[in-house]
This record gives C-alpha cells, sequence and structure tokens, in this order.
C-alpha cells in the first residue's frame, strides 16, 4: 500500500519500534555477525558495543563484492573487519561461519557472537558455537502481521517455549531457537509469493517499453 501512495499523500501514523531493545554492556570480545541485508541491523549493534567498551570483530558476507554493503561504516567501527563473499569476488571465498570457526579454532577469545541475517546462516553460526559454548544472540525475523503479539504471526519456539518476536524479540539466545521450524513457518506463504512475483509486471521496465516504442 505504501508504495501505491503518491507525492502529497499521507498516512495516519507508524507503529514502532516493537519488541526489545539489545542488551548493551562491556562483554570483551564480541564478533559481530551481518550477512546480506542483516549488515543493515547489526551495524548499530557494532556501533553500540563498541561504544560499550568492548573489542569488536565484524565479520560480513555478500554474495557477490558489488552486493556488500555498509563496509566503509562498519570498518569504521570495528577494530577488526573480515569479508566473506560466496564467489570469492572479495575477501574470503566461503561462508562467514568458516572466519568463525577460524577465530574459534585458533583459541582467539570472544565473550559474545551476534549474528543477524538469513535464518540457515545465524543456525549456521549456531552450530559452530554452540560446541564452544559460546554465548550467541540472534535477531529473528519471521513473518509478521499486527506487530503487537495479539496475530501469533511471529511466533517462534525457544527454549521449548512459545515466544512472539514482535514483543519478546526480535533477539534470542541462538542455542534455544528451534530453526528448522522456523525455517518451516517462513515457507507458509512460500507459493503465495512466487505467485504474486509471476504477476507482478514491473512499471519502470513497461514506462521504458512505451518511451521506446515512442521513439
Amino acid at each position: 500500500m505504501l508504495a501505491d501512495l503518491d507525492v502529497g499523500d499521507a498516512i495516519l501514523d507508524v507503529v514502532g519500534p516493537l519488541g526489545r531493545p539489545t542488551h548493551i554492556e562491556k562483554f570483551g570480545h564480541v564478533v559481530c555477525i551481518g550477512g546480506g541485508v542483516g549488515i543493515a541491523p547489526v551495524y548499530p549493534i557494532v556501533c553500540a558495543m563498541k561504544a560499550a567498551g568492548n573489542r569488536v570483530t565484524g565479520i560480513v558476507s555478500a554474495r557477490s563484492k558489488d552486493l556488500l554493503i555498509l563496509e566503509d561504516e562498519m570498518r569504521g567501527q570495528c577494530d577488526e573487519l573480515k569479508i566473506a563473499t560466496d564467489d570469492g569476488s572479495y575477501g574470503h571465498k566461503g561462508f562467514p561461519t568458516e572466519i568463525l570457526q577460524q577465530m574459534i579454532s585458533a583459541d582467539d577469545k570472544i565473550d559474545l557472537v551476534v549474528a543477524v541475517g538469513p535464518v540457515p546462516l545465524m543456525k549456521a553460526v549456531c552450530k559452530v558455537t554452540k560446541p564452544a559454548d559460546l554465548p550467541t544472540v540472534v535477531s529473528l525475523n519471521p513473518i509478521m502481521v499486527d506487530g503487537t503479539g495479539m496475530c501469533g504471526g511471529c511466533r517462534v519456539s525457544v527454549g521449548g517455549e512459545t515466544k512472539f518476536v514482535c514483543v519478546d524479540g526480535p533477539e534470542f539466545d541462538g542455542h534455544a531457537v528451534d530453526f528448522d521450524l522456523l525455517t518451516k513457518r517462513l515457507a507458509a506463504y512460500k507459493d503465495m509469493e512466487r505467485q504474486a512475483m509471476d504477476d507482478h509486471a514491473c512499471k519502470l521496465e513497461a514506462d521504458i517499453s512505451r518511451v521506446g516504442r515512442e521513439r
């Protein structure tokens, strides 16, 4: 609906911010991992952790160098920034979890890991940190509807208990999250989302085509 608004249109109100704020304190060495667009929400966490006196290592990843965002901003706040790309076009070729595993294997003392990104990435991070008994915080992004905890659309299972991300989260102990259930819930509207994409007609492409014909 927001995309259909024209210049001069108005909306009644905006609700937010929702949920609970990130817990910030001086932990020691904090590793903040951001994958894809997850780099954007992890950036203010990096800033806050650094301001609290922590040593901050950032690990950011993208499919390729041209899809990497906020590198300069992250580098300006992190004590050390490590980069991974799937295709090897920049930094480490592979996954950010491989860099994290290298740090753990090298006995680089880590006090807290924060991961924000696609569910498979956060699940993989927790798989790496659990054997090392490293506290790990993940930021979840399930389907949300009303944002007040009433609809139940964003419910997740954490430590065997049902939580609502919009009011109880979005951050949870990664080792307690049922990622398999979360993955299934995220796929609930997959067929409808695919149909919507198939039915979508890009207005920009249509305008370019029209201009081309007029010329």
